[in-house]
């Protein structure tokens, strides 16, 4: 009976220890500066999202961020430059979902340049819009509607680029409104909403804070369950009768390298889930109309396999890939 309970005594021990321990090396994570690689250059929309982080981040950590950018082909420079690196944790990639759909639209390795990730957190998710210049005749989305079917398929949209997240969207809003377009891309987004503000298109696609400073451009549909209250005149889709386009975003998020250690990626959600309760971080964003989230790794992975499926098979009905 002794004997026994000295080995009760010895496991609970065991035990203890190895808690301390695991605690200990939970806690120990980071022990040198985390770099967050933006792959858009500075003052970019995830760039302006990384630093905001790092300075309300600062009020619950001490740990030491570094924030680089590394811009160019449309997010896979710099998703190529986390892979390159030591998947311990120090790392962070800064992608949005445009990242994810311009993998598929080049045709490029999604097995490494997707799946290669871990998906660690979404930090937000920015509904997705028809934007439209209300000085031109054609503004509400009934008249687009109406027009795009007079002219079968030559009416202009107008966007960022060829194959990203909001040439993505044009193309299932046209798939579920029954109509047809023609995508004009330009070099960024605020040149291709100067070309629809000087009428030469009659749709842009993006987000509802687009129009921020823009007077003569309204939201003229949106992607959402219910109206924003930040733009109570946009009518949502199934308002107007189309049905499918109720959660339509482009997300913001943190990866890192498959492999990374569990305890960097716990720490790195612990932090996130702190950071989207702080005042700061919630009215710098929602106030733009930007739904602030702390998403895991197992609901951010579902959103990130289904950004994947859409874009498939939209880029091959539209003969975007093969």
């Amino acid at each position: 009976m002794k004997r026994m309970r000295v080995l009760f005594l010895v496991l609970a021990a065991v035990m203890v220890l190895s808690f301390g321990a695991t605690v200990a090396a939970e806690s120990s994570f980071p022990t040198k500066p985390v770099r967050i690689i933006n792959y858009v250059a500075p003052g970019g929309l995830m760039d302006v999202t990384t630093r905001k982080f790092v300075d309300v981040a600062a009020k619950y950590t001490d740990a030491v961020f570094v924030v680089e950018n590394r811009s160019g082909a449309g997010g896979l420079i710099g998703a190529e430059y986390v892979l390159s690196q030591p998947a311990d944790g120090y790392t962070i990639f800064a992608p949005t979902t445009s990242v994810v759909v311009q993998v598929v639209a080049t045709e490029s390795d999604i097995d490494k340049y997707i799946w290669g990730f871990e998906w660690v957190s979404m930090l937000m998710m920015d509904p997705e819009c028809i934007i439209s210049n209300s000085q031109l005749p054609i503004h509400k989305w009934e008249d687009i509607v109406e027009d795009a079917k007079a002219k079968g398929g030559s009416q202009i949209w107008v966007g960022p680029s060829t194959g990203g997240n909001d040439h993505l969207m044009a193309m299932k809003v046209w798939d579920k409104a029954g109509i047809t377009a023609t995508w004009i891309p330009y070099e960024s987004g605020p040149a291709a909403m100067a070309a629809l503000m000087g009428g030469q298109g009659v749709a842009y696609v993006g987000n509802p804070a687009d129009t921020s400073g823009r007077p003569d451009l309204i939201v003229c549909a949106v992607s959402s369950d219910e109206r924003l209250p930040q733009y109570p005149d946009a009518p949502t889709f199934k308002e107007l009768g189309i049905e499918g386009l109720d959660n339509e975003v482009m997300w913001r998020g943190f990866s890192m390298k498959k492999g990374s250690p569990p305890e960097a990626v716990a720490w790195l959600q612990d932090l996130v889930e702190k950071v989207s309760q702080d005042p700061e971080w919630k009215e710098f964003f929602e106030e733009q109309a930007i739904k602030v989230v702390a998403y895991r790794t197992d609901e951010f992975t579902e959103i990130v396999k289904n950004n994947v499926e859409d874009a498939i098979k939209y880029f091959k009905e539209y003969g975007i890939i093969k």
